[in-house]
């Protein structure tokens, strides 16, 4: 690192010498501060590291070699985050201990039963990476500050206090963090109509780069504020909301970092659906230099997310030509700066149908961190049952899947003559036809040209059931997008099995007057900015298969 950055930071060397302790440690894992954390945290986070299965990765296993691992977050599971294995957080008092490994790019996370003193279970997410801590989070942005790349760039040193955005990780291509190899994320400051994003490698502890975004928009100065949303988390972040309606069965719930999520989802008595949810939104910037973030949305107290729910769960009557014919369950998520630059707004939908269909809708709204930004949301929906065979239209004809894969929506991808890319379908007949993104729904959306994903779930493996961490680099413009880490190296088997289907739009944002998507801006009208948005919508429809 630079000398004078060394200088201005004494941290840094406070921060290298913690380090070099913890490899020496047995077990070699640098703890969560013991500041902010209370006597059941530091609990758990103790049971976590004297469990075996917890600690599999800390070493290498060939020359037992100290490798470098810290621990991310430990806080309370809530009911998004209890499994088949971890059932008996129902009546017991539980803790989720995410555990980061820099050596492998690995995440391992523990849920650990408090009442009883043990680890239920254990999961380890090869390439993926947890939410930072705050204290990651002051480092990084302290790094941005002091660094004479951002304050040449910005003219001046900024103030801390102007950092946006500095908790979401990020990628820039021809660094470490490229692929999210190195734990990276990028502190933002926006100045005039344009954004510099200064990256920060929290692996190596230094500036990787500082890049210039343009964005638009004017308005009142963004200030500080209390993230923490008492009503919206009391009510619907710390357990199920039970719906009955139109047919329909289901309970929702804020999630930590993955949105709404519907679970036991019913139709006439009959199960649809384990569950559905949104994973990452990938926000790509200029595919020239090819960085970005990777966004989470959640809850407004039990999330490091920055685009929290701007207000509570409503439902609305679905209706053609005058008559309804379904309803649908939406939540608005804002940063609390939105529709500022560097601020995002998302909006996710389930359509519920009188018929049987079934939609999953996201939407961008805009403006984020400039113009010229691809959102790829990751949606995940398991499917109900364990019997499930998945076949792709091939222009005449149904082809079988038989084992894990995916398929990207294209120009020239053939469809049935209503529309349907995909089936999935059951022993017994019953399943679904699913109708990709066209622009044919009327909600303005433009196609979707998604990746679809069909794994295997195993209820001994964690694959996303409970809340999922960022599973996928922000950059990608290929089919890796996080899913095919559950296909990859070695396909499974889905033919009679059960299924889990994802489905990742490609959504490009346009500031063209008169052709805005996925945009949105601050327009002065008598004396007052407001926002103006032009929301980009993508989702499949799921539509029954009749019994012949």
């Amino acid at each position: 690192m630079p000398n004078d950055l060394a200088t201005a930071l004494p941290t840094l060397a406070v921060r290298a010498s913690a380090i070099e302790t913890a490899l020496k440690a047995n077990p070699p894992v640098l703890k969560l501060s013991d500041d902010g954390l209370d006597a059941q945290q530091k609990q758990a986070q103790d049971i976590a590291l004297a469990n075996a299965n917890f600690l599999q990765y800390v070493r290498n296993p060939q020359t037992g070699d100290a490798l470098r691992n810290e621990i991310m977050g430990v806080t309370a599971a809530r009911e998004s985050d209890i499994t088949q294995a971890t059932e008996a957080c129902r009546t017991s008092k539980c803790y989720r201990v995410e555990l980061y490994n820099y050596a492998y790019n690995l995440t391992t996370i523990g849920t650990v039963d408090l009442t009883a003193k043990v680890v239920l279970a254990v999961s380890q997410l090869p390439d993926q990476q947890p939410e930072i801590p705050q204290g990651l989070k002051d480092l990084a942005t302290k790094i941005a500050v002091n660094s004479p790349e951002v304050q040449q760039a910005l003219g001046a040193k900024p103030s801390e206090a102007d950092a946006l955005m500095a908790s979401t990780k990020t990628s820039l291509n021809g660094t470490r963090c490229e692929r999210s190899r190195h734990l990276c994320v990028a502190p933002t400051f926006v100045q005039s109509e344009r954004a510099l994003w200064a990256i920060v490698d929290l692996t190596e502890n230094k500036l990787v780069g500082v890049r210039w975004t343009s964005v638009t928009g004017r308005g009142p100065r963004i200030t500080e504020q209390n993230l923490a949303d008492e009503v919206i988390s009391e009510k619907y972040c710390l357990q199920n909301t039970p719906v009955q309606r139109g047919g329909w069965g289901f309970e929702f719930i804020l999630t930590s970092s993955d949105g709404l999520r519907i679970s036991s989802v019913t139709f006439e008595g009959k199960p649809v659906l384990n569950s559905a949810k949104v994973v990452d939104w990938h926000v790509s910037y200029s595919q020239r230099e090819g960085f970005g973030y990777s966004d989470a949305i959640g809850c407004p107290t039990f999330s490091s997310a920055a685009v929290i729910p701007y207000a509570e769960p409503r439902f609305d009557d679905i209706q053609t030509a005058g008559s309804p014919v379904g309803f649908a369950l939406t939540q608005e998520f804002r940063s609390l700066g939105w529709p500022l630059p560097c601020n995002y707004s998302y909006r996710q939908r389930y359509e519920f149908y009188a018929d049987g269909r079934f939609r999953m809708v996201v939407a961008s709204i805009g403006s984020g961190c400039g113009d010229d930004g691809t959102y790829r949301p990751v949606l995940r929906m398991e499917l109900a049952g364990d019997d499930w065979t998945t076949a792709a239209w091939d222009g005449s004809a149904w082809k079988a899947w038989d084992k894990e894969q995916w398929t990207q929506q294209k120009p020239d991808t053939a469809y049935t003559k209503e529309g349907y890319e995909l089936r999935l379908a059951r022993a017994n007949g019953t399943g679904f036809f699913v109708e990709p993104g066209r622009g044919q729904f009327g909600d303005g959306g433009r196609g979707d040209f998604a990746f679809s994903y069909v794994t295997r779930r195993d209820p001994a493996k964690d694959e996303g059931e409970s809340d999922l961490i960022t599973i996928g680099p922000c950059c990608n413009t290929d089919y890796k997008q996080g899913p095919e880490k559950f296909i990859e190296p070695t396909p499974e088997s889905i033919t009679n099995a059960p299924i889990v289907f994802w489905y990742v739009a490609q959504l490009k944002n346009d500031d063209t007057p008169g052709r805005e998507y996925c945009w949105a801006r601050n327009a002065l009208a008598k004396g007052m900015y407001e926002p103006q948005a032009f929301p980009c919508f993508a989702g499949p429809m799921l539509v029954p298969v009749k019994k012949k």
